[in-house]
């Protein structure tokens, strides 16, 4: 579940950047959801494996 909500938001932030559209810091703030999402995902992975 956090891998997908992880993908989806990195693909937003490269679309964000791609459109060239005066977003501001949404786009970078997207990219610092998935950025965190994804160590949410790592750990609670690495939780389980133990």
């Amino acid at each position: 579940m956090l891998w997908t909500i992880t993908v989806i938001l990195l693909v937003l932030w490269v679309l964000g950047l791609v459109s060239g559209s005066t977003m501001g810091a949404w786009v970078h703030i997207l990219l610092l959801l998935a950025i965190i999402s994804l160590i949410f995902a790592v750990l609670r992975r690495g939780s389980a494996a133990v």
